[in-house]
């Protein structure tokens, strides 16, 4: 065993002995004290934009007119632009009976999912078909909203006295009478 480990052992002192023997004989580069004629050009833009925002912030570029914006177009601008805590209501898609615990479900995987996007909002079960949205950064709020458009059990998004549907959704309460109407000629025809 002893006569298999020398000749590894001679072979490492041997390389350590080449790579001194370099690093000695090698030749210095001197670095001169005054660097003012030295050009450092190895900055790509990628590095001098490292850390920047790269979604449009309140700094970049001149504010919008906001005179000149229609409500919906204002809408939009002042929901960009809120930083603070925001909270607000979904009202899921009627028709659909759910009970207590589907609810619940729903808003327990919504503030889950939207977690893992980083997204903070805490959604609560405020009845069957309403659930209730609190979040810390209002600057999410169009991530939010679109998530929820994009959610099948979702059917209106309401923030302050603004309400978003699908494109095409009629308004909740054409939904509702429309399935009052339903209701109401299917018990006549069981009561026939």
């Amino acid at each position: 065993m002893a006569r298999v480990a020398w000749p590894g052992a001679l072979a490492a002192v041997f390389i350590l002995c080449a790579a001194a023997e370099v690093a000695l004989g090698a030749k210095r580069v001197a670095i001169p004290d005054d660097l003012r004629d030295v050009v450092d050009d190895e900055e790509d833009d990628e590095w001098r934009n490292w850390g920047a925002s790269h979604s449009r912030g309140r700094g970049d570029g001149p504010p919008p007119d906001l005179s000149r914006m229609d409500p919906d177009a204002l809408q939009a601008e002042l929901l960009r632009g809120q930083t603070g805590p925001s909270f607000g209501f979904v009202k899921l898609r009627p028709g659909t009976p759910r009970s207590r615990e589907d609810v619940m479900g729903i808003a327990t995987r919504w503030t889950n999912v939207l977690r893992t996007g980083s997204v903070e909002a805490k959604f609560v079960a405020v009845d069957f078909g309403t659930l209730m949205f609190t979040m810390e950064k209002g600057r999410d709020i169009l991530e939010l909203k679109e998530f929820i458009l994009s959610q099948a059990e979702a059917y209106e998004f309401k923030i302050g006295d603004k309400i978003f549907r699908r494109p095409g959704d009629p308004p909740l309460d054409q939904v509702l009478e429309k399935l009052q109407k339903e209701k109401s000629h299917h018990k006549s025809k069981d009561e026939l």
